[in-house]
């Protein structure tokens, strides 16, 4: 059956119509004339080779076909409803809903500073908030599963866009009392190579901490997450590096800094170069640069 001349318009006065049970009231809810109703339903009925109400002059009734078809009605109402509130939706920023994972090392220490700063700036926004290394967070934003991350650069995938948010200094953190903390200390790069604490393989921090010194024991404990490796720190087991956001005060530990020109990460905002929101990730990227915090230095622009 061709579609054209079947009309939504047409359905609802039919659903009306059956509702209240009436043309009159069905008219005046639909806001046409009575008459113009009429016609309408008529039209619709030998359009589809079956009567839907049954007209005596006491009261009108619903045939069995038509109870079918107001059923049916119904149901295509709802979906072309549904249909636009997707479109509103699709005027929204990233369409009421953005799916924003971080790096582990990241994350915990940096979301609960803007989350209040995104619900203001988008107070409608379902924030879908995660965390992971590297590579699985990459391949998850390839895949579309993400619409984006926040990572370290630099980033290698050119499929991707990435926007500098702020740089991040390293800090040296050391049992309190340790020799590499003093005044006249050797820093990260004079530790003996087994008192170097770093994460495990695939995070990110461990390439760089490994890439700021000139030799690593690699049979030296490895943690699974920062605040493990806090707790090693403590513990007395050796020395790490940390980002300057997980600096937080734990006991048995004293942090250590270091020069920012070369220990430190820059993170950006990174996502993908063929989605179509680029205008709404670089106004969501400057909304995040507004974040202040006294560890870090802000960044404008975009890398590469």
């Amino acid at each position: 059956m061709n579609l054209s001349g079947l009309t939504l318009r047409d359905l609802e006065y039919v659903v009306t119509v059956a509702e209240l049970g009436s043309f009159v009231k069905a008219a005046e809810r639909c806001g046409v004339s009575q008459p113009s109703l009429s016609v309408q339903v008529s039209k619709l009925e030998a359009r589809l080779g079956r009567p839907i109400f049954e007209r005596t002059t006491r009261r009108l009734i619903v045939t069995p076909d038509g109870l079918q078809f107001v059923d049916q009605m119904r149901k295509i109402i709802l979906e072309a409803r549904t249909l636009l509130n997707l479109s509103r939706r699709s005027s929204e920023p990233f369409g009421g809903a953005l799916r924003l994972s971080a790096i582990a090392t990241l994350g915990p220490y940096y979301f609960p500073h803007v989350l209040q700063n995104l619900r203001t700036q988008y107070p409608d926004l379902s924030l879908i908030l995660g965390e992971g290394t590297t590579d699985d967070l990459v391949a998850l934003l390839l895949l579309g599963e993400l619409d984006a991350v926040l990572m370290s650069a630099p980033v290698s995938e050119p499929t991707l866009i990435e926007m500098p948010l702020f740089r991040e200094p390293f800090v040296m953190a050391c049992p309190t009392g340790h020799s590499a903390a003093t005044p006249n200390g050797t820093g990260w790069v004079g530790l003996q190579p087994r008192e170097r604490l770093l994460l495990e393989e695939g995070h990110c921090l461990r390439d760089q901490a490994i890439a700021a010194c000139a030799e690593i024991d690699v049979k030296s404990r490895h943690a699974t997450s920062l605040e493990t490796l806090k707790y090693m720190v403590a513990a007395g087991e050796g020395c790490t590096l940390l980002p300057a956001l997980a600096a937080t005060q734990t006991n048995g530990l004293q942090y250590v800094p270091l020069p920012a020109s070369d220990y430190s990460r820059t993170i950006v905002l990174v996502w993908r170069r063929s989605d179509p929101r680029t205008d709404e990730f670089n106004s969501l990227a400057r909304h995040l640069q507004e974040f202040r915090h006294p560890a870090i230095r802000l960044c404008a622009g975009p890398i590469g």
